[in-house]
């Protein structure tokens, strides 16, 4: 069993859904972590650009930082750190020497530089940004935590992720209802389809559904009228079967009262010889009845290999030699070189003993049937030839219609009656057809008579 038939087959609109939210997802995820990266690099440029104010505003009143704290702002200093936090930004003064005038967080222990600009420093095991000022009578530094940036980036971030949630959940419900309503002509669709029975197989309007299902639409049509005509010619091919296979039983039953009614030696071996002759009849229809089931369209690929045609065409004249001669016709092979195709065997044959038994069906007495194998143009050949009184050109496509019998229908044998089931050449062009062979009849050389050629597709 393959995975197609192991798991069930997942609907269109489940399909389009897990698809369609996983790119929402997949585009939610990205738009938070580029807004975050965004936000941080924006944030962090607005900081750098606090931090330059920051240490213009202490380079304009570095001259009181030569003054030492007042006791009473220390003394202040702890209850400020619980009322509003510390300072997120550390300023420092020194002098062009490299002494510390002044430091607002002495923890900091922020380094001395004697370069304007921003700078990234390690502080123990921080990160800070620090911004420098070089004045001619000192250097000011003002200084930031990497994670206080970082804490407000991902704050900010933070917030991001509940609406980013709720447009996902809106934008789900908007696309589950979308796909609903979109979809809906295919359940329309469906039940036009539905409507559609065995008796009823009429085509579906384009009309009243969707550009985008007419090709759909369009092809269920077409099966619709390929499994109507089948349909129809299943019931026909019943029917004609059923009104053929009527007439030989009726025939052995009167055979057989015949045989009953048989008063002496003499009658009772005519009545059985009939009735032997219309067992054989019966037999034959039976046989091409099955003949026509196996090369329904449904039935299995050809199972092809290389088939010897002359030596397939020997075959066949052998098989049939002793009917030949009981008929008083004369049957010959004729094989030119050696073609070879590759074919169905049993089909191959079923062809060309189909021919023959149509020949010999309709040679008279002292006629002359000859099959041969050769290769016209490129292509592999089989033709039957026989002296029998041919097919009137009017005719020639309709005798490859099942149970259709031409008008040429006795031959001068003894037994006069109608010849053959009317499926031989029926039987013929399926075989044909279904190795994409070519069937030509044409008038045999001479007097009368038929040449059948069927043509086969060269390797």
């Amino acid at each position: 069993m393959n995975a197609a038939q192991s798991s069930p087959v997942q609907s269109i609109q489940r399909r389009v859904l897990v698809w369609a939210m996983g790119a929402l997802v997949v585009g939610a995820s990205l738009l938070v972590g580029g807004s975050y990266l965004l936000l941080a690099h924006e944030m962090g440029e607005v900081f750098e650009d606090n931090l330059k104010q920051v240490a213009l505003a202490v380079a304009n009143h570095h001259g009181t930082y030569g003054m030492a704290r007042t006791p009473r702002i220390a003394e202040q200093l702890p209850r400020v750190y619980e009322e509003y936090g510390k300072f997120e930004f550390v300023t420092a003064a020194w002098t062009r020497n490299g002494a510390l005038l002044h430091m607002s967080d002495p923890t900091a222990a922020l380094p001395f530089l004697s370069r304007s600009g921003l700078s990234t420093v390690s502080i123990g095991r921080e990160r800070w940004h620090l911004y420098t000022i070089v004045l001619e009578d000192g250097i000011v530094q003002a200084a930031q935590r990497d994670s206080e940036r970082q804490a407000l980036a991902r704050e900010t971030g933070s917030k991001l992720i509940l609406p980013t949630l709720l447009m996902l959940a809106l934008l789900a419900g908007l696309l589950t209802l979308a796909l609903r309503r979109g979809l809906s002509p295919l359940s329309l669709a469906a039940g036009d389809v539905t409507a559609r029975s065995v008796e009823a197989l009429h085509p579906i309007a384009l009309s009243a559904h969707p550009p985008e299902l007419h090709l759909l639409i369009g092809a269920i049509n077409d099966l619709m009228a390929r499994l109507g005509g089948a349909l129809a010619l299943q019931r026909h091919f019943l029917a004609d079967a059923a009104h053929e296979l009527r007439t030989p039983i009726t025939a052995l039953r009167l055979q057989l009262q015949l045989l009953e009614r048989a008063g002496d030696g003499a009658q009772r071996e005519v009545a059985l010889s009939q009735l032997r002759a219309g067992i054989d009849r019966a037999q034959h229809l039976i046989e091409q009845l099955l003949q026509l089931s196996r090369l329904a369209p449904e039935t299995p690929a050809l199972r092809r290999e290389p088939v010897d045609l002359a030596g397939l065409v020997r075959a066949t004249v052998s098989r049939f030699s002793a009917r030949a001669d009981d008929r008083q016709v004369d049957l010959g092979a004729v094989a030119e070189g050696a073609p070879t195709v590759h074919a169905d065997p049993q089909q191959r044959a079923i062809l060309l003993n189909n021919l023959v038994d149509n020949a010999l069906r309709h040679t008279p007495a002292g006629g002359r049937v000859d099959v041969g194998a050769s290769v016209e143009d490129g292509w592999p050949c089989l033709t039957v030839t026989d002296s029998g009184p041919g097919i009137a050109a009017s005719e020639r496509q309709r005798v490859f219609d099942r149970f259709y019998r031409g008008n040429n229908s006795h031959n001068g044998n003894a037994d006069s009656a109608p010849h053959g089931s009317g499926l031989g050449l029926a039987i013929v062009q399926a075989v044909a057809e279904r190795h994409g062979a070519d069937i030509r009849l044409d008038d045999a050389p001479g007097v009368s008579g038929l040449r059948v050629s069927v043509r086969l597709p060269p390797d």
